[in-house]
């Protein structure tokens, strides 16, 4: 079954059109034929899974071609990079690229100066082999990861058991379930990969008293050159991302109250800690300085920090309600067999994976972080909480009965179904067109520094391209009062974030297909916005549009004299 579902997935692909996607993204535009190989190929994993005689070729051949099916579906069948975020952190990139290293006057973007190890990596990358730009291997970001990250997760499932179906039906229930789409061309997903090794790394030398016999190559505590590999990858995540430290650090603690477990996690506790704190004061300084009120009182609105992360589905359109159902059924569903099988299978609290599931809450109720916390920590507790899940769906042991392909198939087949409502629904927004990526390059490449570049949302591919030179103003996130004139008024609404612009430095208004599904998809904006705006700025005084096609249009503002003259 397995090579006959990639070639049926792979035919799927062939015509897809991509311009009919709305409230469920991709969802609603892939043929019958992708969700038959989908289905083809859950059948066949189960299959291979519940029999004994398959061999473990065969099961990492199933496990790379969901990843496939899931993650280069878009890549294959998209003419650009994917999401806007992947945009934005290329031009850090080559931003600190032309500075040489800090990018002066950055803004928003100043938190990259402070935590620059994946840019600064991707830096030395591009000068060693040459290449011009990152964007064609950050279009497989998705892909690389998630094959790079099979190895920590295969190496962590087998640190507490040697149940071969149960090691690889976890790592199956982690790719089903992994639906908060942090696997991009971004600090974050470099950052979970090192954790993710780092935990698999520690949980190889713990004690496991799940094992029913020791493994002879486990050592008393750390060999030293192995723990100074492992210090290296904390420093690594120390550098590079804000919050994986502290994910690390939470982890670490969690997996350290089991006294037998101390002789392993209180070196990596203790390098984590002091090398966090270390950065923080030094490095990373001027960004917490500036902050630390905020991180402050969001100790004192634990519930807020938690209700945060769910989406607001009253303005949004009618599919991105049912996705955001969607996603909570399949989060809680996950959490539920969890807890089963933490309480069906005793033998799981043995081996410190409850712990790591439940080691991201602290972090959970003590900041919001943005709204993202509540996905982050779902994504942290993930490869453990999927561990307990498949403990609980494949039983372990000489007694007890190994399951029967058809009872997998259902359960399987469900996780694989919500992870694709909540992988693919929204990607109306993060796909983008040749046409608007043209438009973006045009205002980066012909806006002086100095001038204002304004948006309605910040779906744009490219435009944070010399973002030192320019100023941006996403008109979705502005003062209620300033999107109230804009939603009665668009001129008036757009005419005050331009103003003071001339000749020489002039202001540029980008309108573009990404942004009015945006405006459709959340309710930020009333979905016909971009559509009133463009009919009252057409000939409006100190407008001028200078791009145009089917997907995007920009337009050039110099302010007007006062006395109607020409400017």
């Amino acid at each position: 079954m397995l090579p006959v579902s990639i070639g049926l997935w792979l035919l799927s692909l062939r015509s897809v059109p991509l311009d009919r996607m709305r409230d469920l993204g991709l969802l609603q535009v892939l043929p019958p034929l992708f969700w038959v190989a989908a289905a083809l190929l859950t059948l066949g994993f189960c299959l291979a899974l519940t029999s004994p005689r398959t061999h473990g070729a065969w099961l990492t051949g199933y496990v790379l071609a969901l990843i496939a099916l899931l993650h280069a579906t878009p890549t294959l069948l998209y003419p650009t990079l994917r999401y806007s975020w992947s945009w934005k952190h290329l031009a850090v990139v080559d931003a600190m690229i032309r500075h040489g290293g800090d990018v002066p006057n950055a803004d928003k973007f100043a938190v990259y100066n402070d935590w620059p190890g994946f840019f600064q990596l991707n830096a030395l990358f591009l000068r060693a082999t040459g290449l011009d730009s990152g964007v064609g291997y950050a279009a497989w970001a998705p892909v690389f990861a998630n094959v790079l990250l099979l190895a920590p997760l295969l190496l962590l499932h087998r640190s507490v058991t040697r149940d071969r179906r149960l090691v690889w039906g976890a790592v199956w229930v982690f790719y089903s379930c992994s639906w908060v789409g942090q696997d991009y061309f971004a600090p974050q997903t470099f950052t979970f990969l090192l954790f993710m090794t780092v935990m698999a790394l520690l949980f190889r030398q713990l004690p496991s008293s799940a094992l029913p016999r020791p493994d002879p190559r486990r050592r008393d505590g750390w060999p030293p050159a192995l723990l100074a590999g492992v210090v290296v990858l904390v420093a690594t995540i120390v550098v590079s991302h804000p919050l994986t430290p502290l994910m690390l650090i939470s982890a670490l603690v969690a997996v350290s109250l089991p006294r037998r477990n101390r002789r392993v996690t209180l070196p990596v506790l203790a390098a984590a800690a002091a090398l966090t704190a270390a950065w923080d004061a030094t490095a990373a300084r001027s960004y917490i300085s500036v902050h630390i009120h905020h991180l402050v009182e969001a100790l004192f609105q634990p519930d807020q920090n938690v209700a945060s992360g769910l989406a607001a589905t009253g303005d949004a359109a009618p599919g991105q309600t049912l996705l955001a159902w969607v996603d909570r059924g399949l989060s809680a569903a996950v959490v539920l067999l969890a807890v089963a099988g933490f309480l069906l299978r005793p033998w799981t609290r043995r081996t410190g994976l409850p712990l790591l599931a439940v080691a991201p809450l602290p972090l959970l109720v003590v900041n919001a972080y943005g709204g993202e916390m509540l996905f982050r920590a779902y994504l942290f507790a993930l490869p453990a909480a999927a561990f307990l899940a498949a403990a609980l769906l494949l039983p372990s042991g000489a007694r007890q009965r190994v399951p029967r392909p058809l009872v997998l198939y259902p359960v399987f087949l469900v996780m694989l179904g919500g992870m694709v409502f909540g992988y693919y629904g929204k990607e109306a927004v993060n796909q983008f067109t040749l046409g608007e990526v043209a438009a973006a390059r045009y205002v980066t490449e012909h806006a002086p520094p100095g001038s204002v570049i304004v948006t309605l949302t910040s779906d744009v591919p490219g435009l944070d391209m010399n973002y030192e030179q320019h100023r941006r103003i996403q008109l979705a996130y502005q003062t209620p009062e300033d999107k109230q004139r804009l939603v009665r008024q668009p001129l008036a609404g757009v005419t005050p974030f331009l103003s003071g612009a001339t000749a020489e430095r002039p202001g540029y208004l980008m309108l573009s297909h990404a942004q009015d599904m945006n405006a459709y998809l959340t309710g930020a904006l009333p979905a016909d916005i971009s559509e009133r705006v463009r009919s009252e700025i057409e000939g409006a005084p100190g407008f001028t549009r200078v791009y145009a096609d089917e997907d995007a249009v920009v337009y050039r503002y110099v302010t007007p004299p006062p006395d109607g003259g020409p400017p």
